[in-house]
């Protein structure tokens, strides 16, 4: 049986202050049991909180969130999955960035569904390319908030045969329910572990209430969380290929 131990980092950022979210977060982790705990995952944006300043607080390597994320990874001996705002050269990201448990920067994925309704793509370039990462011969499938109504998106995971798909999210109360069934829905129709990582507390404009979850490739919610914590789950990479094996719907695809 191979097993995983993740961690969900749900809290409330200091609303564009990383200083004092880091000070938070770092009372969290000495607060917590990590022992079983091989990976680590924060709410999009994790140390600034949904803010369309981009400018302000966009980051290249030598940022205090890549930094501070750098560090924490390499002193946990943990992978973390985090939301940076990244810029790379004039190019503005709201960007996922797994850290390997060395510290180094593994992969970047680039939110590809820039959030419209708040004007989210006049301040963030949009990313084109999906991106698979791995743990351990594990896969993970990444994407960021609002990319989590599109489940095409997910399907190109699903025909890779991925086995976690990973959302990190500001997602408020008035759309809360869409959030948990849409991370029940990713699930279900392709066979995957999925993930969710929300944010708790307030911004200026909007409330959040968490419900970071885990959903198993059957669709059952296995853990879910509404207060800060980081919630710790064990999950069984096995479960995946055999709910694929048991129904092999994943075969029966047909793209018209």
């Amino acid at each position: 049986m191979k097993k995983l131990g993740i961690g969900l980092v749900q809290y409330s950022p200091v609303w564009e202050k990383p200083t004092e979210s880091i000070e938070l977060i770092n009372k969290m982790i000495e607060q917590t049991d990590l022992k079983n705990i091989s990976l680590l995952i924060f709410p999009e944006m994790s140390l600034t909180g949904f803010t369309m300043h981009s400018k302000d607080f966009a980051e290249e390597l030598d940022g205090v969130s890549f930094i501070y994320f750098m560090q924490l990874a390499k002193k946990l001996r943990k992978h973390i999955f985090a939301g940076i705002i990244e810029r790379d050269e004039k190019t503005i990201y709201n960007s996922l960035i797994h850290f390997d448990e060395r510290g180094l920067v593994r992969i970047r994925y680039r939110k590809i569904h820039p959030f419209s309704y708040t004007r989210e793509e006049k301040f963030f370039r949009s990313g084109n390319q999906p991106c698979i990462t791995q743990i351990d011969k594990i896969s993970f499938g990444l994407s960021i908030c609002y990319d989590l109504r599109f489940p095409e998106l997910y399907r190109l995971y699903a025909k890779q045969r991925t086995d976690i798909l990973i959302n990190i999210a500001n997602w408020p109360d008035d759309r809360l329910f869409h959030w948990d069934v849409l991370l029940r829905a990713r699930a279900i129709e392709n066979q995957s572990y999925m993930i969710g990582v929300n944010r708790t507390g307030n911004d200026p404009f909007l409330k959040y209430s968490g419900h970071s979850a885990v959903v198993s490739p059957f669709g059952n919610v296995l853990a879910q969380s509404s207060k800060n914590e980081i919630l710790t789950v064990e999950i069984n990479i096995d479960e995946v290929s055999r709910i694929r094996n048991k129904l092999p719907f994943l075969n029966d695809i047909k793209l018209i």
